[in-house]
């Protein structure tokens, strides 16, 4: 169980268990969200799924063949743009959202069952800040503790966290830090227990801070170096404990993610990092981009051991891990795979296009999206690369799929003739 037995074991953490037991990830129980929140594996609460690890609820059957013609249930047009994820709950599916001519920064929510639109909350007016051509200034996902929606959004030299109630009138909003863009910004909030967990790393020194769900009041900050870094916080069960990872910033940091205590650090990561770590429930899997090409496996048990390392460039999309294997799809479009305990290359193949988006495992099956909308499906197996579809979907895709109760949640942009139009679809089985 998590390391604090005080805390109420609720059936959301019950839930997360049994969730974690079938999809065999390895790592040991995940952690407990708290406060009576019940987690319906039909649901996809916030950044990378129930489990924070891009794995969805195996039992599920969503489709493995779609066009903009086949296989759609919905499709919503999306005002603005961003590269959020859709974050599903309910009845309602939500998403971050940019007017970049304005500078303002919106949450959207739609209608599960037919993608209308119900409503869109203006969150910061004008402000809103992002430099590199394939960043935008809503590039977070949402979380959700079934009260309450949590956002971030750089604006105005500043990184501020908000939180929206689900019909989206604003509860309270705080700023983290000061915020000065280097790219842009990318980092979603993490919920544990009482907190909503958030990350402001950048140039101009960021912080790390756990804040109160109900009142949005600190509870704990640390501050962060002074450099240009982008994951969000995850937070794993690894050697016997909960643990706040962060990568990046040449580090690899553990938290106390109650408290914001430092349970370990190490220098054992790039500078700049942008995937969301995973682990085998005794290492830590990092990887990232800039100045160096990396990958790592840290020992969580904060004897400061890397066990083995490479340079891979998985610098954007998140790795999955099943069964010790880890899987992935390198930023240039190659699909790899590894032993977790020796690093040891299994195989690769050489998809198409680049990767921006994280692939998502359901069951056996990897479903892993190149920029230029095209979907790959394979078998997740170390015995080598097997293909299930390939399937086209809009001009360009950054945001990873959501996949949860049987459909996928899709954010896609087209390029008509006068201008880019983002959509929402919902994507169906037969």
């Amino acid at each position: 169980m998590p390391i604090h037995r005080s805390s109420l074991i609720t059936t959301a953490s019950l839930l997360l268990a049994a969730f974690s037991v079938a999809t065999q990830t390895q790592a040991a129980e995940p952690a407990s969200v708290n406060d009576g929140f019940e987690i319906n594996t039909t649901d996809w609460p916030w950044w990378r799924g129930p489990l924070r690890n891009g794995i969805a609820s195996p039992e599920q059957a969503p489709p493995t063949s779609w066009s903009d013609s086949k296989g759609v249930a919905w499709k919503a047009p999306v005002p603005g743009r961003g590269h959020g994820s859709p974050t599903v709950v309910g009845n309602h599916v939500y998403l971050a959202t940019c007017d970049e001519a304005a500078g303002s920064q919106s949450v959207l929510c739609f209608d599960r069952k037919t993608g209308k639109q119900l409503w869109q909350k203006e969150v910061h007016s004008s402000g809103a800040m992002r430099k590199n051509s394939k960043s935008t200034a809503a590039s977070t996902t949402l979380a959700c503790d079934g009260e309450r929606l949590f956002v971030n959004f750089p604006n105005g030299g500043g990184l501020y966290t908000t939180a929206l109630s689900r019909d989206g009138e604003q509860l309270w909003q705080q700023k983290i830090s000061d915020y000065i863009v280097h790219q842009g910004y990318g980092s979603s909030p993490a919920i544990y227990q009482s907190l909503v967990i958030v990350t402001s790393d950048n140039k101009g020194g960021g912080a790390i801070a756990g804040l109160d769900r109900k009142t949005g009041k600190v509870v704990w900050k640390r501050d962060r170096p002074k450099t240009p870094n982008y994951p969000s916080p995850i937070i794993l069960h690894a050697a016997g404990r909960d643990q706040l990872i962060m990568t990046g910033c040449d580090l690899v940091s553990s938290y106390d993610p109650l408290t914001g205590k430092t349970l370990w650090e190490i220098e054992g990561s790039t500078t700049e990092c942008v995937t969301s770590t995973v682990t085998d429930g005794h290492r830590i899997l990092t990887s990232g981009g800039y100045p160096t090409n990396h990958m790592s496996a840290v020992e969580a048990d904060g004897s400061g051991k890397i066990a083995w390392s490479n340079k891979n460039r998985v610098y954007v999309p998140s790795m999955l891990l099943r069964d010790g294997i880890i899987y992935g799809v390198l930023d240039a479009g190659i699909a790899s795979c590894w032993k977790s305990d020796s690093g040891e290359e299994l195989w690769k193949e050489r998809l198409d296009g680049n990767f921006s988006a994280s692939p998502v495992l359901v069951g056996d099956l990897i479903f892993a999206t190149n920029e230029a909308g095209l979907t790959f499906v394979y078998r997740a197996s170390p015995e080598g690369y097997t293909e299930v579809a390939q399937n086209k979907l809009g001009d360009e895709v950054f945001a990873t799929p959501t996949i949860c109760g049987s459909r996928i949640y899709m954010r896609v942009a087209e390029n008509g003739a006068d201008a880019r139009q983002e959509f929402l679809y919902c994507l169906k089985g037969e």
